[in-house]
């Protein structure tokens, strides 16, 4: 006789993970099926999902993985981010897999955290952080419905995956805790990720293509869909890079809020991957100045390509669409190819900000990071690994000054630019290091040599 295609599982006082894994496995056995966590809090360390089956949260249920990176030893992934290795829900070569539900996922942040960086403005996290979800090489994926509080690392990653669904999925995470990044796609190909509500110290929904452990690309991405979702980000609300070792193509964000972010928009190239074929279209932003060792500073587009390591120059953008923007920012938009591949064919169309000065005048700067400089940081220095380091001057590398102040529209080095419709408010008087033209133009040495690298 076969296993039930039902199975209901009740809250306990104490660890459930051999009971929630002994029916996953089952399901899956079986031919697939419903995992039901009824309300009540659910104690586990790390499970594995597998191919036909739903873990489904009932209104009630709280799932509470474990706070200790080690309960999560035997749920371990091949990508690394940050130093982790492990996840606290993964999946690996499944089919027909789901994370369904009213329920909720409290993934216990705060027993990751080791201090204050009042520099900065965050909490110091401890060196090895659990994420919460990671599915590798998987088909037919769907998270609908479900919220996620307090995540340690980044909340969903979703790596060489395909046929991707993201619906309706809240993610709550500390605003002061770094790498809590919202929804990564991971060189995958055909997702749809919508109506969601995403608030965290980190990019809040990113495209990337890492490198594996064999250091080439795990693949690309590419026919991505992202629309009406709601994102508060303390780095970048809506997403492409940093990590671009594979090319990211056919990407389509529309119909987006940000508020209370760094940056709204952004794409960032570093690492051999061509970017291309993307658009961004009926978005409302709202960005805020930051701390300067902190990612951007209000910037309501920010588009740039940089060599990362010179042996691995960076790939190029091309053809891009930004149309329909809305809204308020305290920096500028920025679109500026540092490195010989360059930037081309970008057309900008009926984009009305208001350009407001910020409280800390970080705004009056560009931010050209991730550079070649924080991949290894200086122990006699101020910095923090693939983030921000400190020259001998104490600034940090990266960030540059505006020519001749800050404007509304910076753009450097960029083949083929058309711009439509582009109306940026600005004070009057200009504050006090603002450039007196709206729109300020660059081109530098055929070699991509200039001011801004480092």
């Amino acid at each position: 006789m076969s296993a039930p295609s039902l199975v209901a599982i009740e809250a306990l006082d104490s660890d459930n993970t051999d009971r929630l894994q002994a029916a996953i496995d089952g399901l899956s056995a079986s031919g697939g099926g419903r995992l039901e966590l009824l309300a009540g809090i659910h104690l586990c360390r790390g499970l594995q999902l597998r191919s036909g089956v739903d873990l489904h949260l009932t209104a009630g249920a709280i799932l509470r993985p474990i706070p200790d990176y080690a309960a999560y030893a035997h749920t371990t992934v091949s990508v690394i981010a940050e130093k982790s290795d492990r996840g606290m829900i993964v999946a690996r070569e499944a089919r027909r897999i789901s994370l369904t539900g009213e329920g909720r996922i409290e993934a216990g942040c705060e027993s990751f955290i080791t201090g204050d960086d009042e520099t900065v403005g965050t909490f110091i996290p401890a060196e090895f952080r659990p994420r919460v979800v990671v599915f590798e090489g998987c088909d037919d994926v769907e998270i609908s419905s479900v919220t996620i509080s307090r995540s340690p690392m980044w909340t969903l990653h979703f790596v060489d995956c395909t046929d991707v669904a993201v619906r309706c999925v809240t993610i709550e995470n500390d605003r002061r805790l770094p790498n809590t990044d919202g929804i990564v796609l991971d060189a995958c190909r055909g997702a749809v990720i919508e109506d969601c509500n995403i608030s965290t110290a980190d990019d809040g929904i990113c495209l990337k293509t890492s490198i594996g452990p064999e250091g080439v690309a795990i693949g690309r991405c590419e026919n991505i869909v992202v629309r009406r979702c709601s994102v508060q980000s303390l780095s970048c609300a809506l997403k492409i890079g940093t990590e671009t070792h594979g090319d990211v193509t056919n990407i389509l964000f529309e119909d987006c809020s940000v508020a209370s972010s760094n940056r709204a928009l952004g794409i960032f190239s570093r690492d051999g991957g061509r970017i291309s074929n993307v658009r961004f279209s009926r978005i409302s932003v709202e960005c805020r100045e930051t701390p300067d060792g902190f990612w951007g500073s209000g910037e309501a587009l920010t588009v740039n390509v940089v060599d990362r390591i010179a042996e691995r120059p960076a790939g190029a953008v091309e053809n891009l669409i930004v149309e329909d923007v809305t809204g308020r920012m305290e920096g500028a938009i920025t679109i500026i190819a540092a490195a010989p591949s360059g930037i081309r064919n970008v057309s900008l169309a009926r984009i009305a900000v208001d350009q407001q000065p910020g409280e800390l005048g970080t705004g009056r700067t560009y931010d050209l990071r991730p550079t070649n400089a924080d991949l290894a940081p200086k122990a006699d220095g101020g910095g923090r690994a693939n983030a921000w380091t400190r020259g001998s001057d104490g600034r940090v590398i990266g960030l540059q000054d505006y020519p001749g102040g800050m404007p509304a529209v910076y753009v450097a080095d960029v083949a083929g630019i058309l711009m439509n419709e582009v109306r940026i408010t600005r004070p009057a008087p200009l504050p006090q290091g603002w450039n007196a033209i709206d729109v300020v133009m660059e081109t530098t040495a055929s070699d991509g040599s200039g001011a801004w690298q480092n």
